[in-house]
């Protein structure tokens, strides 16, 4: 079972961050990673939608041969929505961290499928919405 320190999901966005070139000269791109428990990053992608880059990586992650993505986290730039929960589910990802807000559909799904959804991640702060129990808590 996947377990993570609070301290490492807070940082997820942070660490997506550093990694979002196109963002840093335009401004205007989502970015959507999978990362390993500790914080590091297997994959980011960045398009002008955040469905878009979570197919983007989920997409990297099956031509690699890696679904599913047990043991990994799925980190969001923008809010967590239905959609984005079922994506996550349907690559096998425990764990769900978003910037932003999720959905009331998004909490739901992800309480009723054992997903960990956690919103609003920055450092030192973060909202768990479903799933606390891969955090300690």
């Amino acid at each position: 079972p996947l377990l993570l320190s609070p301290a490492v999901v807070a940082g997820l966005p942070d660490t997506l961050r550093t990694r979002q070139k196109v963002f840093d000269r335009t401004g205007g791109l989502h970015a959507a990673g999978i990362c390993h428990a500790d914080g590091e990053p297997l994959v980011v992608r960045e398009d002008v939608g955040r469905h878009n880059a979570v197919d983007k990586v989920v997409g990297w992650a099956g031509r690699e041969g890696l679904l599913p993505l047990t043991g990994h986290v799925l980190v969001v730039s923008g809010r967590a929505s239905f959609e984005l929960v079922q994506k996550a589910l349907m690559a096998g990802l425990p764990a769900l961290v978003a910037v932003s807000a999720p959905s009331s559909l998004a909490v739901e799904l992800a309480t009723e499928a054992g997903l960990t959804l956690v919103g609003f991640a920055r450092p030192p702060r973060l909202t768990v919405y479903a799933g606390g129990h891969r955090l300690g808590l």
